[in-house]
């Protein structure tokens, strides 16, 4: 199911409005400015004056997710560590997917940088220009507990339905192996695939279905049937050519490695800290 067209745009600011449609999002303790584009430290022009403005899309725990009417996760963390560098504020935009892939609000003003638990791939290298990669990601197959089902290879065997993350590298890892998969528009929807039944498996990121299965409810319907490296990395993307913004990210990216943040968040928001999944620039 394909309704990127008709979703709607939502700003996640730093305040809250009637209606829901303006929620609490995660933001640096330093005050930006006003309204109007304007140059941060650095020479990083922003396309709002005080603001880093992110492109994600919601929600893809652990990476963003609202909680307790605030957006926050491992992504959303690692950006404010960028916008504090500026000494500025993060603001969230909440966008279809399909646009990360395209560069469409970065290339539209919409947004400074996507973060949005992306994979680094070639295809997407033709239309924006990603940080260094932050976060190596596998791919896992998800099943009711009385499944039966032990494995990607056996959920072709049984013909068993299957279901992924629609414009996502999951989907189009299984399309490269043969499957013709359920697509769902969000991580939240994939999982409701699976337990109302209209799927037999699920295939998505692992640190996906590792949040997943925190939740008690979950973890007795549910069980991780194999976890499949397809040796994907995770980055954040800003506009094509802009060299400044793009080694802002990556230098409070290397200044968390090297003093511990990095480590620290992965703790709260992924779990133990895994250093291969941290990926190969951590090393």
């Amino acid at each position: 199911m394909k309704t990127f067209l008709g979703r709607r745009t939502r700003v996640l600011a730093a305040t809250t409005a009637t209606a829901g449609m303006i929620l609490l999002a995660a933001c640096t303790s330093t005050d930006g400015g006003g309204d109007g584009s304007a140059t941060a430290p650095g020479g990083v022009e922003l396309v709002k004056a005080g603001r880093l403005t992110t492109c994600t899309h919601l929600p893809y725990p652990p990476f963003q997710s609202e909680i307790d009417g605030k957006v926050q996760g491992f992504d959303v963390a690692l950006i404010d560590l960028v916008a504090e560098d500026l000494g500025v504020k993060q603001e969230i935009l909440d966008t279809p997917f399909e646009n990360f892939k395209t560069g469409a609000f970065l290339n539209s003003g919409k947004c400074d940088l996507a973060a949005a638990g992306m994979t680094i791939t070639e295809e997407r290298k033709k239309n924006v220009d990603f940080s260094d990669p932050y976060f190596r990601a596998t791919q896992a197959v998800l099943v009711a507990k009385d499944s039966g089902i032990t494995s990607l290879a056996d959920v072709k065997a049984r013909k068993a339905r299957l279901g992924a993350q629609a414009q996502t590298t999951g989907e189009d890892y299984v399309k490269g192996q043969g499957f013709d998969p359920v697509s769902f528009e969000s991580s939240d929807a994939v999982l409701n695939g699976l337990r109302t039944g209209q799927v037999k498996a699920v295939v998505i990121d692992y640190p996906v279905v590792q949040g997943w299965l925190k939740d008690k409810a979950n973890a007795e319907a549910f069980r991780l049937a194999e976890q499949i490296d397809t040796g994907e990395e995770y980055g954040f993307t800003v506009k094509k050519g802009n060299t400044a913004l793009r080694e802002a990210v990556n230098k409070a990216l290397a200044d968390a490695r090297a003093d511990g943040t990095y480590k620290k968040l992965y703790e709260q928001w992924i779990g133990p800290y895994d250093e291969s999944a941290a990926s190969p620039a951590a090393s």
